[in-house]
């Protein structure tokens, strides 16, 4: 067990993350939202790449979480970089954050749609207070954006909804935000947590810090009793106790995980789900594994929603066009799918995640 150094000086520090994070994206295969997108496959001259074979996603028992007989739907999809964040709102419908298109996308358990909040530029993903106060992490454009003001496009935190501010956007320095911000989750005191590399922090006061460093981050949720953050650390999770706003101490190895983790939710009893390219991983709240929900394609983010939040929506990586050839658009050359599956867990009440 650790406890958080704040010795280096902050600009220091985010050069540690930022070179880390690109340290890793050259090493991994799971690259970081933050980081560019290596080329899609078959794409250098050599024709369109083959459409993957069908995963199987028969779905095993977990008591107290899905039964056997658990079904999971296809109910939407769309081209480029289209659905990520995915969160609940107050009538179970699921909102995501649609990075292509400025939007913040509403989706229900039949998977109709509707915007839930437009004109949301760069938008990566979105978290939710106790408040209910829409956050979003927000992203510079990606090289082959061809958005005509993509060079006004800035990394920030927002509240989007119910009214609009900046949370932050630069650093204590008043240096602009240099981190493309990947997850993030809302704290109730109106600041936010967010990844990108290493684990930053936007303050209610309008500035970000490094909350925590000698990390490979990408997912990040609260505990039910908001006293617990986890985030995701590569293959594993990691977990912090929240001491006040933007003050971590106890940092632990929680979990292990069977591939890089991605999103992440809770439920009631505060089991953590985490997606990685199996499907999604489910683990109790010790840190032990209760087994995998299986997906037809890799997936990068999940939540409760639907009636009771008792429906698990999953969003999966990439998408196919009605011949099985996968869908290619935007920088990211990318497409989104979003699965629904009835559940016997609940997800947290009161809160977007």
């Amino acid at each position: 067990m650790r406890r958080m150094s704040f010795t280096k000086t902050i600009p220091a520090a985010i050069l540690m993350c930022t070179l880390a994070t690109a340290a890793h994206a050259q090493q991994s295969s799971c690259i970081p939202t933050g980081q560019p997108a290596a080329p899609a496959a078959g794409r250098a001259g050599r024709g369109p790449a083959a459409p993957p074979a069908p995963r199987a996603s028969t779905i095993v028992a977990i008591p107290g979480v899905v039964s056997a007989d658990a079904k999971l739907t296809k109910i939407w999809q769309q081209a480029g970089n289209s659905a990520d964040g995915i969160l609940a709102d107050k009538d179970g419908n699921a909102l995501v954050a649609q990075e292509d298109y400025d939007t913040v996308l509403r989706i229900d358990v039949n998977g109709k749609t509707s915007v839930a909040v437009a004109n949301a530029k760069g938008l990566g993903s979105l978290s939710m207070d106790r408040r209910g106060r829409l956050y979003g992490a927000h992203r510079t454009e990606r090289p082959g954006s061809t958005k005509p003001d993509r060079d006004a496009i800035v990394n920030a935190i927002t509240v989007l909804a119910p009214d609009r501010k900046t949370v932050a956007s630069k650093w204590a320095d008043g240096m602009p935000l240099s981190v493309r911000p990947n997850d993030l989750a809302a704290d109730g005191t109106g600041g936010a947590y967010f990844t990108s590399g290493c684990l930053f922090y936007a303050s209610a006061n309008g500035v970000a810090s490094v909350a925590a460093e000698d990390l490979r981050t990408n997912g990040i949720a609260f505990s039910p009793d908001d006293k617990t953050l986890y985030v995701t650390n590569g293959a594993s999770v990691v977990a912090f106790d929240v001491a006040g706003p933007g003050k971590l101490t106890n940092r632990r190895d929680f979990a292990k995980l069977g591939g890089a983790g991605d999103g992440m939710a809770v439920d009631t009893d505060g089991r953590l789900y985490v997606t990685t390219n199996a499907g999604v991983q489910v683990l109790d709240k010790a840190g032990a594994s209760l087994g995998v929900i299986p997906t037809p394609r890799g997936v990068i983010s999940v939540a409760f929603a639907g009636p009771k939040k008792k429906t698990l929506f999953v969003v999966g990586s990439g998408a196919d066009d009605a011949n099985g050839n996968p869908i290619r658009e935007g920088p990211q050359q990318t497409a989104a799918t979003v699965y629904t599956l009835p559940m016997i867990a609940q997800g947290v009440q009161g809160r977007g995640k």
